[in-house]
């Protein structure tokens, strides 16, 4: 089974965006701070949670070997499914931040949003920089079949929209001084960052608990194709096609030859690496006489 160890590329995409969630970051946390905008220090502080989500990715992915060895015989690429939440924690964090500053400055007295021309030109150049790394990363996210880097991208992704609402809401102080428009727009930035979160749960989760990769019937056809073959049943799978694949079965073969047996799973072995690569395939053997006609395990 040829795996495919992507680390090394992967790790050279999140470098990349570290140090562009890092300027970003800076800008961010610079123009909030010296124009008192709360949604813009709220900004601020989700770009940090992207350099973070870039750190946790770069640790996770030296874990994340393809390889099996003795202590995890089906490989370590989990580790990088438990490094993509983490960036959905992160961004339950930023959301639980932004919330409470909103609270807090409803709560409290303070000062006025200032902001100048030139300051909201500098954040289009934030957002030019968050519209580049989403579309990079995603893209080599899905060239290089990597669940970080794609829940990595949908974490920027949120950082755009937060950028164009806050945008939003300081061209509304800028040109009509609608001060109560930073306060209104945290929520609805926090309700993005929320969402950006549950994304990266829903695409990582079933990956974490074995939620079957391939379809049993389509497994079934592909093994039902090969000569020698009566009957194929208890059909499972998991992992993520494309990158390693896992599967299980239990076969009847037209014949008592143990060497022609053997043969016959070569074949369908070969098929399903064709059909699903790279697949690992488990297959138990079961008499003539026996019959099935549970393609997959039943609903319990």
């Amino acid at each position: 089974m040829n795996l495919v160890d992507n680390r090394k590329p992967v790790q050279r995409v999140l470098w990349l965006t570290l140090w562009l969630n890092i300027f970003v970051m800076l800008l961010k946390a610079g123009i909030g701070i010296a124009t008192n905008s709360l949604s813009l220090q709220a900004d601020a502080l989700h770009s940090l949670t992207d350099g973070a989500s870039n750190v946790l990715g770069l640790f996770t992915m030296r874990l994340a070997n393809p390889h099996p060895d003795r202590d995890h015989p089906y490989g370590h690429q989990k580790f990088e499914a438990l490094g993509a939440l983490g960036i959905a924690a992160f961004l339950g964090m930023a959301c639980f931040e932004i919330l409470q500053s909103a609270v807090e400055r409803i709560t409290q007295q303070s000062s006025q949003v200032k902001l100048s021309a030139s300051e909201l030109w500098l954040l289009l150049l934030v957002l030019g920089v968050n519209i580049f790394v989403t579309v990079y990363e995603r893209r080599e996210g899905i060239r290089l079949g990597s669940r970080i880097l794609v829940a990595d991208a949908y974490h920027t992704l949120s950082d755009i929209w937060v950028t164009i609402a806050v945008l939003t809401g300081l061209v509304g102080i800028w040109a009509f001084n609608w001060q109560w428009l930073d306060i209104a727009l945290a929520f609805p930035v926090a309700g993005l960052v929320f969402y950006s979160g549950w994304r990266v749960l829903r695409g990582n989760i079933p990956w974490l608990v074995d939620e079957m990769a391939i379809a049993p019937e389509a497994i079934h056809q592909v093994v039902m194709g090969v000569p020698g073959v009566v009957n194929c049943h208890d059909i499972a799978s998991r992992g993520l096609v494309g990158r390693q694949v896992f599967i299980e079965m239990h076969l009847i073969v037209e014949t008592n030859s143990l060497e022609d047996a053997h043969e016959i799973t070569e074949i369908i072995e070969a098929r399903l690496q064709e059909v699903f690569p790279p697949a690992r395939v488990m297959i138990h053997m079961e008499p003539q006489n026996y019959s099935s006609d549970q393609i997959s395990y039943p609903e319990t």
